[in-house]
């Protein structure tokens, strides 16, 4: 039930923040994000959310609203519903989503649905995956003189969409939920001349405790990536080769 002070009108609608929890590691959300978090009434997060992340938010009512590739799942007209839905019924409404909600997030379909009814939202950015591994590999997406632009993309489609992908063309590519389409970036860019030893490194479960890094070329993620289990991005360019140590001449 909404309560109003004397004379006002209750709100019709509480506000929705739609929420980055950045790649895994609770303590990689951003201070804004943490505080509204342990402010919310309800929370509506994702399948890569973590328990640990949870934790910040033990006063909120908790909804699952995992959405994982290949498995079964909350299909997006729902949890745009259950959105407005908990709009109607709380204050204070948390769609908490891993990464950036800006990046793959299906942020537009949500924000169309909360728009339509009037809701009043709000966006706080989260540390998106792209970058939580190339801080975990300790190679940057650029380098001077290397690579000096960076493509994210996924070959991940609604359904109804074709699934053909065409690959970016950027220094550096970033391919989100790759997993499953390893094989076919590997040999699609072989087919447009990349070198089979263009450094491919792959990030599984960044941030989190059971995160696993592999330093790859080409020709090796021609091979598949069956072993992974957990999200995998892909960073594939020159600017992935280890760095070499340089000698020193002596005096």
């Amino acid at each position: 039930m909404n309560t109003a002070p004397a004379g006002q009108h209750p709100a019709r609608h509480g506000k929705v923040w739609l929420l980055g929890a950045g790649p895994g590691a609770a303590d990689l959300i951003t201070v804004r994000g943490a505080r509204i978090l342990a402010q919310a009434e309800v929370v509506l997060h994702d399948a890569l959310v973590t328990d640990e992340m949870l934790q910040l938010c033990p006063q909120a009512v908790k909804i699952s609203v995992g959405k994982r590739s290949g498995q079964r799942s909350t299909a997006q007209a729902e949890i745009n519903r259950q959105l407005v839905e908990c709009a109607a019924q709380y204050q204070r409404v948390v769609r908490l989503k891993g990464g950036d909600p800006m990046m793959f997030g299906r942020a537009d379909e949500e924000l169309r649905a909360l728009e339509k009814a009037g809701i009043d939202v709000e966006i706080i950015p989260g540390i998106t995956a792209a970058l939580a591994a190339a801080a975990s590999a300790k190679l940057p997406l650029t380098r001077r003189g290397i690579a000096r632009s960076v493509a994210f993309f996924t070959s991940s489609t609604a359904p109804g969409e074709s699934g053909e992908t065409t690959l970016p063309d950027c220094d550096t590519l970033v391919q989100y939920m790759g997993g499953k389409e390893a094989i076919a970036t590997a040999r699609n860019l072989l087919a447009r001349g990349e070198a089979p030893g263009l450094p491919v490194v792959v990030v599984e479960n960044c941030s989190r405790a059971n995160e696993r890094i592999m330093h790859l070329d080409l020709s090796e993620l021609e091979r598949g990536l069956e072993a992974c289990q957990g999200p995998v991005l892909v960073m594939i360019g020159q600017a992935l080769a280890p760095r070499r140590q340089e000698t020193r001449q002596p005096l």
